[in-house]
């Protein structure tokens, strides 16, 4: 009886399914109906076909509950504010409603993507001060120098995480609602003019300045050079009357 349970094979679940020595598994080799031999993946080693690096990134700023009185009662459904950005200078934010959270996130996925904007930049800050208003929302917002950080709050810190400025000075002046905050900053950037437009007028007020100096120096220096051929003529005329007097 001994000798047969030594041969026997183990049974290990209910399926029949046999017990099989690591050596034998790591040499076994699976092979298709044609009889070719098939490469052993793992599961955890596939790749799906949509797992390619992302060019924008998503962020869940808030998600409310929202109700609607209706005849039969109260219909209840879901807000989400979402912001998407390529840590760039392209962000996008975007509202929208659903039945349920994943339904709300979604739909305002897509509206942050057809609303993107794209914005200029000095840097890695902002070009100039701004002050914007949306609404009870009044966010005022300034360049910083390298090495501040982003000093907002929770919505404006959210929005400037998807973008590439690194330095920021921010205050939330009116509302406190995060949708108005949001658009406000937006609005924002979308105003933000590149320093060479902004300063191109004072650099022409420049160049006129140097081309009247440079015109009026001629007439200076006529007038300056009589009153020098004055002084050189009266020495000579003293040089020729101590010859004389020799």
């Amino acid at each position: 009886m001994a000798e047969n349970d030594k041969k026997a094979p183990r049974v290990i679940n209910k399926s029949g399914t046999l017990k099989m020595e690591d050596k034998v598994a790591a040499t076994k080799q699976t092979r298709d109906i044609s009889g070719r031999k098939m490469d052993r993946r793992n599961r955890r080693d596939r790749v799906r076909a949509d797992a390619g690096p992302k060019e924008f990134d998503e962020i869940t700023i808030a998600v409310d509950r929202v109700s609607r009185t209706v005849a039969g009662g109260r219909r209840m459904r879901f807000k989400a504010l979402v912001a998407m950005g390529n840590h760039k200078n392209k962000v996008g934010v975007g509202v929208a409603k659903g039945n349920d959270v994943t339904t709300a996130v979604a739909k305002a996925g897509r509206k942050a993507k057809k609303s993107m904007i794209t914005f200029n930049m000095d840097g890695e800050t902002i070009c100039h001060e701004t002050r914007t208003k949306v609404t009870g929302a009044d966010v005022l917002m300034k360049p910083a120098a390298p090495g501040t950080g982003i000093i907002a709050g929770g919505t404006v810190r959210s929005i400037m995480g998807l973008t590439g400025v690194k330095n920021l000075i921010s205050k939330s002046l009116g509302s406190s609602n995060k949708v108005n905050v949001a658009y406000a900053v937006i609005e924002a950037l979308r105003q933000q003019t590149p320093r060479k437009e902004w300063t191109g007028a004072k650099a022409e007020k420049t160049e006129t300045k140097v081309e009247a100096t440079e015109a009026k120096k001629p007439v200076a220096k006529k007038e300056a050079a009589k009153p020098a051929s004055k002084t050189a003529a009266k020495p000579a005329a003293k040089k020729s009357t101590k010859k004389e007097d020799k």
